[in-house]
């Protein structure tokens, strides 16, 4: 028996529909994976808990900042809950050579900062699989948050009393502000 006229017309719309939707689906799952391209680049060296050196393709080095994130500095010292000082910066520079490893790393650039270091958001490995460094650095008590980035991470390290929170410390930018930058001080001295 053929069908009626308007069951046609009711299944054609149904499969435009059916079309319309995989079609917008695809463009969403293209949208969701064609983030800007992340550069893959191995790491030369940590510079503090923020701050590293990677090569670059055409043989040259780049300095990068970790956006979202504000280490102590490598000079920094903090206080324990008994009010002991401990070197609070080399602590946070080792958490992140301990991170990093000797793997490659990929990375977001966003922009420039003042003194030329490269913003940049980088992973372990690429998408959710790698770690992020910057809300692992967070998370570990190793950095304080900056905005909204890694308020969670943030909330719980303190809570938990990790790195930095187990005792007294100067913000990062308020120890900067009250401590001279020495020349050529991008690169923390070899300990």
């Amino acid at each position: 028996m053929p069908l009626s006229i308007v069951t046609r017309m009711r299944w054609r719309r149904r499969l435009r529909s059916l079309a319309a939707l995989l079609l917008l689906a695809g463009l969403a799952v293209a949208v969701w994976t064609s983030q800007l391209p992340t550069a893959v680049a191995p790491l030369v060296r940590v510079i503090d808990g923020d701050s590293l050196t990677v090569r670059q393709e055409g043989g040259g080095t780049l300095t990068i900042r970790l956006t979202g994130i504000d280490a102590v500095e490598y000079r920094q010292d903090c206080a324990r809950a008994d009010g002991s000082r401990w070197p609070c910066g080399h602590d946070a520079r080792n958490a992140l050579e301990r991170l990093v490893g000797r793997d490659l790393l990929h990375c977001d650039y966003a922009a420039k900062d003042r003194y030329g270091r490269t913003l940049a958001s980088c992973r372990t490995q690429p998408g959710p699989d790698g770690v992020d460094l910057g809300a692992e650095m967070v998370r570990q008590g190793w950095a304080v948050a900056i905005g909204d980035a890694y308020a969670f991470e943030a909330a719980k390290a303190e809570a938990k009393q990790r790195g930095i929170w187990q005792g007294r410390f100067d913000a990062p930018a308020a120890w900067r502000a009250a401590h001279d930058r020495p020349a050529g001080a991008i690169t923390p001295p070899d300990a």
